[in-house]
C-alpha cells in the first residue's frame, strides 16, 4: 500500500499533471469571462441591432404550463416552473459564446506559436558548396586508397 501512495505522489507532482490542473482551472475562469462577454456585452448589442430581440426568450413550450402558474412567460421563469422548453435562442447564445471562445483560443495559440518560432534559434544555414579543388583532391585520395 505504501508503494501505491509513493507512486501516486510521483505521478501527481509531475509537471504535466500540475500544468494540466492549472490549465483546467484557468480555462474554467476564462470560460466564465467569455460567457459574461457574450451574455452581458455582445448579446445586448446584437439584440439592439435586431430590434430589441432577446435570444434567451426564443423558445417553444413543449409541455403543459401548470394551470396555477401566473408568472411571466420567459425562459427563466418557465424553466423554474418545470415547463419543458425547446430553447433554441439559448442555444444560439451558447453557440455565439463557443465561436468567440474558439476564436480567442485560436488567436492565443497562434501568438504563442509565433513567439516560439522567434525564440528558437534559426535553422543553420545550408553550408556553401564544396569547392571543386577539394572535390578533385578527395577523388584522388579515394582512388589512391583503392590501389
Amino acid at each position: 500500500m505504501n508503494a501505491f501512495f509513493k507512486e501516486f505522489r510521483e505521478f501527481a507532482v509531475k509537471g504535466s499533471v500540475i500544468d494540466l490542473a492549472v490549465g483546467v482551472i484557468i480555462g474554467a475562469a476564462f470560460g466564465k469571462i467569455v460567457d459574461s462577454l457574450v451574455k452581458d456585452l455582445m448579446m445586448p448589442i446584437i439584440s439592439r441591432f435586431l430590434g430589441g430581440l432577446d435570444f434567451t426568450n426564443w423558445f417553444f413550450v413543449l409541455g403543459k404550463v401548470p394551470e396555477s402558474y401566473d408568472g411571466p412567460v420567459t425562459y427563466e421563469a418557465l424553466t423554474k416552473a418545470g415547463v419543458p422548453l425547446f430553447a433554441y435562442g439559448n442555444f444560439i447564445t451558447i453557440l455565439i459564446n463557443f465561436i468567440i471562445l474558439a476564436a480567442i483560443i485560436f488567436l492565443m495559440v497562434r501568438q504563442v506559436n509565433r513567439l516560439k518560432r522567434e525564440m528558437l534559434p534559426a535553422a543553420p544555414a545550408e553550408p556553401p558548396p564544396t569547392p571543386e579543388e577539394i572535390l578533385l583532391l578527395r577523388e584522388i585520395r579515394d582512388s589512391m586508397k583503392k590501389v
